[in-house]
């Protein structure tokens, strides 16, 4: 029967969305946490060289929330995979609303990210007017880069690897943020869409129960 079927994939998608989402979570933090060691080293951390971007963390907005609802639904699909009888329409009311709450932290995360992107690194170059300092040297351009004329997007660092030659220091540090940056911006992203299927999934699991031996 219909409601029989509904249950059997509400209780699997819960199987494999749970686990994804830790990977994700994890995979987010590991990213975060080496935007603050650029080329593995600590020394621009302790010297307060660090973008502020990268400084506000942002898988920190979305890593609790992800963390507490991936493990109910990981706990929740595999508890209820024989039927064990354990209010399994209660539970999953609570994982649709904590997937609300894992759904607002990765969209966090992901603005935060994209701003980061955007914006650029903080890294030490030459300019004409003041010569060698520490500085976002991108930000002009990536501010012209928002307006809706499609002409500024030449001047958009991130269509243009050329420049990147103009920070000095850290080595590689332009590459090493668009990589880390888009890194938690896909992953972000993957957050979103599988909270997103686990809200719909919980209330399916309110309707039809996770137990297809019921």
């Amino acid at each position: 029967p219909f409601p029989l079927r509904t249950a059997m994939c509400v209780r699997k998608c819960s199987q494999i969305v749970g686990p994804c989402l830790l990977v994700l979570g994890t995979l987010a933090v590991a990213a975060n946490i080496l935007l603050l060691f650029p080329g593995g080293t600590s020394k621009y951390l302790l010297e307060g060289h660090i973008s502020k971007h990268a400084k506000a963390v942002p898988a920190a907005f979305s890593f609790p929330q992800v963390l507490l609802a991936a493990t109910h639904i990981t706990a929740l699909g595999w508890q209820c995979s024989g039927c064990s009888g354990c209010a399994t329409r209660p539970n999953a009311f609570i994982s649709a609303v904590l997937s609300k709450l894992a759904l607002l932290g990765a969209a966090a995360c992901f603005i935060f990210s994209g701003v980061g992107l955007t914006n650029g690194p903080l890294c030490f170059y030459n300019t004409s007017e003041h010569g060698a300092l520490w500085d976002y040297p991108f930000l002009d351009r990536s501010i012209l880069h928002l307006l809706p004329s499609l002409s500024h997007r030449a001047e958009n660092y991130l269509y243009n690897r050329h420049t990147w030659s103009i920070c000095l220091e850290p080595e590689g540090i332009v590459a090493w943020n668009v990589v880390l940056f888009s890194l938690l911006l896909l992953v972000s992203m993957a957050e979103m869409v599988l909270a997103s299927i686990q809200i719909l999934n919980g209330f399916l699991g309110c309707l039809c129960g996770f137990c297809e031996g019921k």
